[in-house]
């Protein structure tokens, strides 16, 4: 189990506001699943992220502080590591699987991902006083907003239609076991250690490293 202190040290280097979001999602969570049973699919997962994204990306920029700034470049790092990771993990291998141009449609969406990776890796070293903070923020944000765009009007339509909604529920539920690899939105029964302390160590490891950890979760 995690302790008070792990978690108290990590909820610090994220935004004020989303402490008791961050602490509490989960209880909530689970109070409400174990009374009214819900089917979710797998674009909810990541079109919800897409939002928490934009969100993040509008907090840096309207930022009043140096501190608040980083705060939620912070965030905005390990969402969107663990978001693509996700991706890698998941939804690709199910596209390749449930579609007939699925190989073509994950291999695109791969490439979308390594040039964001790039930009990610230079935004992560900047400081919120750096002159090139925000230009390179700007930049990613531009690339990865399309990316966003083509996949929720085209590759999440084709993919839902292809699943049965069971399908798509256990599509979901692997994804979101794919934020165990961050360690700010902790789930409970996960290893006491996050497998990775850094956004970079996550988006360098091999996705072959990263499908035997995440075999490893807890369901």
């Amino acid at each position: 189990m995690f302790s008070s202190h792990n978690i108290t040290r990590n909820l610090n280097k994220f935004p004020q506001n989303l402490k008791p979001l961050i602490a509490t999602s989960f209880t909530s969570t689970r109070l409400f699943s174990s009374t009214i049973p819900i089917m979710t699919r797998v674009s909810e997962a990541l079109k919800t992220d897409h939002r928490e994204l934009e969100d993040a990306y509008n907090k840096i920029l309207s930022a009043t502080s140096e501190d608040e700034k980083t705060r939620w470049q912070n965030q905005f790092i390990w969402e969107l590591a663990r978001h693509s990771i996700g991706e890698e993990l998941v939804v690709y291998p199910a596209m390749e699987k449930y579609l007939n141009n699925g190989k073509e449609m994950a291999d695109k969406d791969r490439k979308d991902h390594a040039k964001v990776k790039e930009q990610l890796y230079k935004f992560q070293n900047l400081k919120a006083t750096d002159a090139d903070f925000e230009p390179t923020i700007k930049a990613l944000m531009s690339d990865l907003s399309q990316h966003i765009k083509e996949e929720e009007e085209h590759d999440l339509v084709a993919l839902e239609n292809a699943l049965k909604e069971d399908d798509s529920e256990d599509l979901y539920k692997s994804f979101n076991r794919s934020k165990m690899f961050a360690p700010t939105r902790s789930h409970p029964s996960a290893p006491d250690k996050p497998p990775f302390e850094t956004a970079a160590g996550l988006l360098a490891a091999p996705i072959d490293h990263l499908k035997d950890l995440f075999s490893r979760f807890p369901k």
